[in-house]
């Protein structure tokens, strides 16, 4: 399971699921994860997942800017073009800022150092 939460002073205030294969972040009504902030633009990010090809169980969750003004970062690197997320990683558009949790890629890692060991 996939998650995108938002912070706050890095306290979490809303959780969003990734159960769908996309999920569209900014101002607009329309948008899945709805962000009522004038720095974000109407359809500023997009969020989407693919099946991992080595392991068709797992899903690749990717990121990309959808032209907005004040851009989208992950790890403060803005996103100039697509980009795969992991577990961990912090997103932010504008000033919002969220955390993406990926508990399969948590413990396929936990698999990998156990197998490298």
């Amino acid at each position: 399971m996939a998650w995108l939460i938002q912070l706050v002073d890095d306290v979490a205030v809303h959780k969003f699921e990734l159960s769908r294969g996309e999920l569209r972040l900014g101002r607009h009504p329309e948008c899945d994860v709805l962000i009522d902030d004038t720095a974000v633009s109407g359809q500023h990010a997009r969020l989407t997942a693919k099946r991992n090809p080595d392991f068709p169980d797992f899903r690749e969750y990717y990121l990309e800017d959808l032209g907005s003004t004040n851009g989208t970062f992950v790890n403060d690197q803005r996103v100039l073009k697509r980009l795969r997320l992991h577990h961990n990683d912090k997103v932010r558009l504008a000033w919002n800022e969220f955390k993406f949790v990926d508990d399969d890629e948590q413990d396929l890692e936990k698999t990998r150092h156990m197998v490298s060991g």
